[in-house]
């Protein structure tokens, strides 16, 4: 039995394999409206499609390469056509490319700002599939009807992490113990609008890059900001994923070392502080599509 759905947009079209209209390209609305990662390191991630939008158009991509793991999370130009096929392409494609430089030795930087090249690429390309792709659109039409996404990846290690950014979606170092901070600055103007993002109108983003090397255990936190505007600070960014994190762990004297129940060591409850940070989110409205993906770094707690 094969069932046969048909185009929420144009009415006409049936549903590709990936969620799309054959013939249109928009996302039907089951298509990511939520989605779990993880990694056997103790990363994991959330997307959710939240309680006001049809189709999510954040999208996260999850590596892991030997001591580096690397992930990207993008989110979809809401103005923009296939916003969210140009997340999920820009995500990929980061990924991938991060992931490969490093294993063939590259230093995180080089990786990260490479990465973040071959996603503005790939976004690009996108534009080229849309021309005449819509009912009346024509094939000559301009870049500033191109797909278009924001980005920010990371790179986990024991000894360091870095973020690489475009846009406004940011990274948050979480640390077990000590500072929450922002390791990233929004690309933004004037009543917050974009100033630079992925895609065949952005010009040449410059993408930026941040690391630091932290003391203790902890989690990069990559997100949108359908996430962290329901968050007044890194602090409480830290303190919801800390309990989601330690939400049935074993108790105190149960012979785990302090650190242990701390969010950062691989492992822990990265899945469970995820989940809590989109939770907290939609408890909060739901407005936007949200998604959180969570890094342990740093180096490890020592058994007591």
């Amino acid at each position: 039995m094969t069932e046969i759905s048909r185009c929420v947009a144009c009415g006409g079209g049936t549903v590709a394999p990936d969620g799309h209209c054959w013939d249109c390209g928009t996302a039907q609305p089951a298509f990511r409206s939520h989605v779990e990662l993880t990694t056997d390191a103790g990363a994991a991630g959330v997307s959710d499609r939240g309680l006001r939008r049809a189709v999510n158009a954040d999208a996260m991509a999850l590596s892991r390469a030997g001591a580096w793991t690397v992930g990207v999370v993008c989110d979809g130009v809401s103005m923009s056509p296939r916003s969210e096929r140009a997340a999920q392409v820009a995500a990929d494609a980061g990924a991938a490319t991060t992931i490969a430089l490093l294993r063939a030795g590259a230093l995180p930087e080089t990786a990260l700002a490479e990465g973040a090249i071959r996603a503005g690429r790939a976004v690009t390309a996108l534009a080229g599939s849309l021309q005449g792709s819509g009912p009346g659109r024509p094939r000559d039409a301009p870049a500033q009807d191109a797909p278009a996404c924001t980005y920010v990846a990371g790179v986990a290690a024991r000894d360091g992490v870095w973020a690489c950014w475009v846009g406004d979606s940011r990274a948050y170092w979480l640390p077990g113990e000590g500072v929450a901070t922002a390791m990233t600055e929004d690309d933004t103007g004037e009543h917050e609008a974009l100033s630079a993002w992925l895609g065949a109108d952005a010009g040449r983003p410059e993408p930026r890059i941040r690391s630091y090397r932290p003391s203790t255990p902890g989690l990069l936190l990559l997100c949108t900001d359908g996430l962290w505007r329901h968050f007044p600070d890194a602090s409480a960014l830290r303190d919801q994923a800390r309990a989601g994190a330690l939400r049935g762990r074993a108790p105190a004297g149960s012979g785990r070392a302090p650190g242990d129940d701390l969010p950062g060591r691989a492992g822990s409850g990265a899945p469970g502080a995820a989940r809590a940070l989109v939770d907290h989110a939609l408890a909060a409205g739901g407005q936007d599509n949200i998604t959180a993906l969570l890094l342990p770094a740093g180096p490890r707690s020592r058994p007591g």
